[in-house]
């Protein structure tokens, strides 16, 4: 496995990372012994970049992570994980916390079900406009020096917070969507990313698996998929965006990848400061995403995707209306 390096002087990670939130929920049944196999194999194959987070399955997912990683499997994982997002009981709704009492409160909860002494990487999940950035990295730095955790992250902030933190704190990574269908970070975040030093760490980067070629319409998925609530996958903008996956499909055709693999090496060939966490429950769908980081794109295939999927294709919202005021904050 192809290795890149997060942030200046971060930890080395495999190009390819795999996200962990799908084995706890949002994208029906869950298996926690497939979970754990997926992510010992992982290990094997040299992913090393497990993302987990607090709020994915009201904790389940880092207890799922920190069993998986009892023992010896500890040093070969680099975890990372997010604090901020605060389902209700009946986890409904959510709402954002990124006060500085919150993270010291959250990463020992988070240390606990992990089962570890310290974090690799912690994020701030989703910033509240309200708590300055300052305050909230002022605190993440405190942790840092405390020993509980190596990096500080930051996702979906807009780019003047992310300049505001980093002269706080070295911020090492960025979590935000990006793939071939959603690509507004290209505009501003990215640039300001790449001038500070921090590497982007995409999540859905295969538009949370439309890009594979798989899905067609919603009636097939489970009841409490998330998909089945996502504008893009609904009605007209639905039908919009399959005339786009096709043409990723033809084109991957032509190159002998897979639409998945062909997505991600879009993704790899935007620079090596980016290292997409694609998500699954399933050895096979792993194996598929991290052979992606030996695909070798030409010029003309990379035009031709360019041509394929121009910024802003992609029909409606990347959230539902009420989940978009939590992003790029």
């Amino acid at each position: 496995m192809k290795q890149r390096t997060l942030g200046t002087g971060g930890p080395s990670v495999s190009a390819v990372g795999l996200g962990l939130m799908g084995m706890s929920e949002f994208y029906g049944a869950t298996d926690d012994s497939q979970s754990v196999a997926t992510i010992h194999h992982a290990l094997d194959i040299g992913v090393n970049l497990l993302d987990t987070a607090d709020v994915y399955g009201a904790g389940h997912n880092e207890g799922l992570l920190g069993r998986a990683l009892a023992g010896r499997r500890r040093e070969e994982a680099v975890v990372a994980t997010k604090f901020g997002s605060r389902a209700n009981a009946d986890r409904t709704t959510f709402t954002v916390d990124s006060t500085p009492e919150y993270a010291r409160q959250a990463v020992d909860a988070s240390l606990q079900r992990l089962g570890l002494d310290h974090i690799d990487l912690y994020y701030l999940h989703r910033r509240n406009p309200a708590v300055p950035i300052e305050d909230t990295v002022g605190a993440l730095a405190e942790l840092a020096a405390a020993g509980k955790i190596r990096h500080i992250g930051l996702s979906e902030v807009n780019a003047d917070t992310l300049r505001r933190a980093h002269a706080v704190h070295p911020i090492t990574a960025l979590q935000s969507e990006y793939s071939l269908w959603e690509r507004g970070l290209e505009d501003e975040i990215l640039p300001t990313a790449r001038e500070l030093g921090i590497t982007v760490v995409p999540y859905s980067p295969v538009g949370r698996g439309f890009l594979s070629g798989k899905i067609t319409d919603t009636a097939s998925l489970a009841p409490d998929d998330y998909r089945r609530f996502d504008p893009r996958f609904q009605g007209e903008n639905l039908q919009n965006n399959l005339k786009l996956a096709e043409r990723v499909r033809t084109l991957a055709a032509e190159a002998d990848h897979t639409p998945t693999q062909l997505a991600l090496a879009w993704l790899l060939h935007q620079g090596e400061d980016i290292v997409p966490i694609p998500g699954t429950k399933r050895i096979t769908y792993l194996e598929e995403n991290a052979a992606a980081a030996d695909i070798r794109l030409d010029a003309d295939q990379l035009a031709a995707l360019e041509a394929a999927m121009p910024p802003g294709a992609a029909a409606g919202p990347r959230y539902p209306e009420a989940f978009m005021d939590r992003v790029n904050n």
